[in-house]
């Protein structure tokens, strides 16, 4: 059996309203569990690729400066 693991995460939330993709967001963080990090991944490959070059740069010192935090 070969699953293509983005195909199948993004086939689950296609169509989904801005609310139910926050849900899963939350979520996934909330439950910390390794198996949803991959879907996280994807949803944020989705972002990345339809996102403008301010956006990604925005994006990029978002998570530099969360990360100083930790």
């Amino acid at each position: 059996m070969n699953l293509n693991l983005r195909t199948a995460i993004i086939d689950n939330v296609s169509g989904n309203s801005q609310e139910q993709l926050e849900d899963t967001i939350v979520d996934a963080i909330q439950n910390g569990e390794e198996k949803m990090l991959p879907g996280l991944g994807v949803l944020f490959e989705v972002i990345w690729q339809h996102a403008s070059e301010q956006e990604r740069t925005e994006m990029l010192q978002t998570l530099e400066d969360a990360l100083k935090k930790q």
